[in-house]
């Protein structure tokens, strides 16, 4: 059975992505054995849950790990827990239904040009993903300090206890993740049985 990486971008984002196309290349490159799962997200989270739980049912036993940016590391920290297998996380949003309060209103996906609306509800539905306690995860978190979009510290604070990397100055889409890359794969497949 092929292994497949899970990779999950962030608000606003899509699998055309710079970081989901540096991943996808990575792995196609250097990594044919694997295979790549990199869906487009719904805009609204009760849609993400039916997708995310799809996706497990589908692939869950042949998922090695998952990659997340942004709210996507949030999500990717569920997945983590659902399946018991590694993630990193890059960038994550720790408490995305606290800060998308700033994003009340409505969107344009940039990348699909949908319209949606972000409502207090949203923000709720967004809790169905919390994971309280993520250090007993084997998780890896890529932090830079100078992320103009979220605060480092937060993720710092919840994730106490996790594998962290954590770089002076970048911004929020982690300027040079593709030197991780190949770690990246190998602490998935070093989590292998």
């Amino acid at each position: 059975m092929t292994k497949n990486i899970l990779y999950l971008h962030g608000f606003l984002s899509s699998p055309k992505s710079v970081k989901a196309q540096l991943t996808k290349e990575h792995i196609e490159i250097h990594h044919p054995e694997l295979d790549i799962l990199i869906p487009q997200l719904p805009n609204h989270p009760e849609q993400t849950a039916d997708v995310l739980q799809q996706l497990l049912e589908h692939y869950g036993s042949s998922l090695i790990g998952v990659v997340g940016s942004s709210l996507g590391g949030y999500l990717a920290t569920w997945v983590s827990q659902q399946l018991a297998i590694p993630g990193v996380l890059i960038n994550p949003a720790a408490y995305p239904y606290v800060l998308l309060q700033d994003y009340l209103g409505w969107h344009k996906h940039p990348y699909t040009g949908d319209e949606f609306e972000v409502t207090p509800n949203f923000n709720e539905h967004l809790k169905y993903f919390d994971v309280p306690t993520p250090s007993q995860l084997p998780l890896w978190l890529l932090l830079q300090t100078e992320d103009e979009t979220l605060n480092y510290r937060e993720a710092v604070d919840k994730y106490q206890g996790c594998q962290m990397t954590i770089e002076e100055g970048g911004d929020h889409a982690f300027q040079g993740y593709e030197r991780f890359l190949p770690q990246i794969v190998e602490f998935f497949q070093a989590r292998l049985d």
